[in-house]
């Protein structure tokens, strides 16, 4: 540890508990995350580091296994640390400020295959109007890809094209129009014929609660396991899963990144990407099974 780590990291623990009243558990690790530091930095005083440096500390982090929400953890450490040794005039500058975590690895949710998601969607029960709603909730999901803040703010003003064409709201208050399957569009007849015995007069929302108020998020995510509850699936369902299944097979069947992108409504490219995995583990399995040479001989 240089000489200045001590007094630096005394000047730190005080902070911690008096003027940024951090609980005992943060103090901890925050300190633990400082300590860190000074090893990553080796014989290098604190007031000498510079961002190159910092990114070596990163580097040795990945080398040492630490994923990169620990990583932002102790970055976010380490500034602290440092706009607090700035302001007491104990370092001219803060190495860490700009330094970000390695991105992290975006995980796609468990693959739910098309005749899963069919088997499901066909067993719903529809002999009262919330399952009536329900199964139009999720035909819709899984026909459209839409995200689950998307369906509860969907209006019934936004179908257009004799239904076959719904309008939706995004991300960044972005308006995209998504087609609307066949077997989401009987759906949603069926729930429509029974919304007005829920709905109150002037109600806009496309699903409405059983007090007749538009649906929340929070709701469609509960009724989804239930369901994935009370028909015994092993895996359970929930909204993002459908949203996903939709872009995995259309994507599977299409084979067109572009018309991806579109109907999940990714400002960029990279974000639909992560779909193409799939098609990869589909292309392996194919090739395993048919190709003459794939596998070795026994």
């Amino acid at each position: 540890m240089t000489a200045a780590g001590p007094s630096a990291l005394e000047r730190f623990e005080r902070h911690l508990a008096g003027e940024a009243g951090r609980s005992a558990a943060t103090r901890e690790a925050y300190l633990a995350d400082a300590r860190l530091l000074l090893e990553l930095a080796g014989a290098t005083p604190l007031e000498a580091l510079t961002p190159r440096a910092i990114r070596g500390c990163v580097r040795q982090l990945r080398q040492r296994g630490h994923d990169p929400r620990s990583i932002a953890r102790r970055l976010s450490a380490w500034r602290a640390w440092f706009r607090l040794l700035r302001r007491e005039g104990v370092v001219e500058a803060d190495p860490v400020a700009g330094i970000k975590a390695p991105r992290a690895e975006k995980k796609l949710p468990r693959p739910v295959g098309v005749d899963a998601a069919a088997g499901f969607l066909d067993s719903l029960d529809q002999d009262e109007p919330l399952a009536r709603r329900d199964r139009a909730i999720f035909e819709l999901a899984y026909s459209s890809g839409l995200r689950v803040s998307e369906l509860v703010g969907a209006d019934l003003a936004d179908f257009e094209e004799a239904g076959t064409m719904l309008r939706v709201l995004g991300k960044g208050g972005k308006t995209r129009t998504v087609p609307v399957g066949a077997a989401a569009r009987a759906a949603l007849d069926t729930w429509l014929a029974e919304r007005g015995t829920l709905a109150r007069p002037g109600e806009p929302a496309l699903f409405v609660s059983r007090l007749g108020g538009r649906i929340g998020v929070r709701a469609v995510q509960q009724r989804l396991s239930q369901w994935s509850d009370r028909l015994g699936l092993a895996d359970k369902l929930h909204p993002h899963r459908l949203r996903h299944a939709c872009a995995s097979h259309f994507l599977q069947g299409s084979g067109d990144l572009r018309a991806t992108q579109e109907l999940l409504g990714h400002a960029s490219i990279a974000s639909t990407q992560i779909y193409t995995h799939l098609d990869f583990d589909r292309l392996a399995a194919v090739y395993d099974a048919a190709h003459p040479r794939a596998k070795a001989k026994s």
